[in-house]
């Protein structure tokens, strides 16, 4: 399994994610559909990202009873993505239930992970908010053994965890962490950040890049330069 750099392309239109996307004309990147463009425009946008040639992981982070999750999945299974994720806060038993939605009558499906704890979550709000008193490591390594027997192929979390996932869950299990950012610069409103240099070291199998590369002065070289850092 090779490393990658994913670029979230959180824009609320189709009209602004193709003017980013057309600047790059050459390596087409993978692409983070989430919840803002998905909104706004539907499946049909999903299709015509594919369409262009880009893999695309489509971040909805499903979390409902576990026939719902299953009949939504079974939905997405056919947009053809690479890659879907949930909420493992659902339980063993709604993972397992997607899992069964996602997988085609062909027996392939996309790389189905799981969100442990959202990256803007630091120990102080998951006890005042979440009412969960336990250190947030042992949370998110017990979130992600709970992925790992329902069948799921990895999680969502900080490159802060990544080393510890594959240490508890095998190097097989993919790790694909948002929260990272250059060196130099902003951290936005994110609590639990890396370098990609770091998360590369660390473990990380799959980088999610926003801000750094979308709101640059130039988002290819941006780009380029989060691939020089973490994959090559």
């Amino acid at each position: 399994m090779g490393k990658d750099v994913i670029i979230a392309c959180d824009f609320d239109s189709a009209e602004k994610t193709f003017a980013f996307l057309d600047r790059f004309t050459g390596k087409k990147p993978f692409v983070k559909i989430g919840m803002e463009l998905y909104y706004a425009e539907g499946p049909s946008i999903v299709r015509e990202i594919k369409k262009r040639g880009h893999k695309i992981f489509l971040d909805l982070k499903l979390h409902d009873i576990p026939n719902t999750v299953k009949k939504a999945m079974a939905v997405l299974s056919r947009l053809d993505v690479d890659m879907t994720n949930l909420h493992a806060a659902g339980t063993k038993r709604m993972m397992e239930a997607a899992i069964e939605g996602l997988t085609r009558p062909d027996g392939t499906r996309p790389m189905l992970i799981a969100v442990t704890q959202l990256t803007s979550t630091d120990q102080e709000s998951m006890e005042n908010d979440l009412l969960i008193h336990e250190p947030i490591d042992k949370v998110v390594m017990h979130y992600a053994h709970n992925a790992k027997l329902a069948g799921l192929d990895g999680v969502v979390c900080s490159p802060l965890e990544a080393g510890k996932v594959h240490d508890v869950c095998g190097e097989g299990f993919v790790t694909v962490t948002p929260g990272v950012r250059f060196a130099d610069g902003d951290i936005g409103d994110q609590k639990r950040v890396m370098t990609p240099a770091e998360a590369k070291k660390i473990g990380s199998d799959y980088i999610v890049v926003g801000r750094p590369i979308t709101a640059a002065a130039d988002p290819v070289a941006a780009y380029e330069r989060c691939v020089a850092e973490f994959v090559d």
